[in-house]
């Protein structure tokens, strides 16, 4: 998705599934902890109905709607973790997985001196 939206616009948006079925209304839109780039968006999914997590990086934001490339019934299916509150690592991981998105893997540790290292010498 475009990263140059402001999230804030994205609230109170119409959102659609890949075959143009209306979803429901974005509620919130939650930031990558570490670039603080859009990365789900929280959309009321019904009146009565709970907010349902989707990717943005898949999805596309079009003449003012946004457009997710999964069904509707994949999205309402989407694990709950409520909104208003911070996604955990495992949450997103969850998320991820529901929607079959590859998960980069955790960047490696650097690399550090730790030392000399013992002579091999049998002493």
């Amino acid at each position: 998705m475009q990263t140059d939206i402001d999230p804030r616009n994205l609230i109170g948006r119409k959102a659609f599934d890949r075959n143009g079925v209306k979803i429901g209304t974005i509620d919130e839109v939650y930031l990558d902890d570490a670039t603080g780039v859009p990365e789900w968006a929280a959309i009321r999914t019904g009146l009565f109905s709970r907010d349902a997590f989707v990717p943005l990086e898949p999805s596309r934001l079009v003449e003012g709607a946004l457009y997710v490339p999964f069904e509707r019934s994949l999205i309402k299916e989407a694990p709950d973790f409520g909104v208003g509150r911070h996604l955990s690592p495992e949450q997103e991981l969850q998320l991820y997985h529901h929607y079959g998105l590859d998960v980069a893997p955790p960047p490696a540790p650097p690399d550090r001196d730790f030392g000399r290292l013992a002579e091999s010498d049998g002493s």
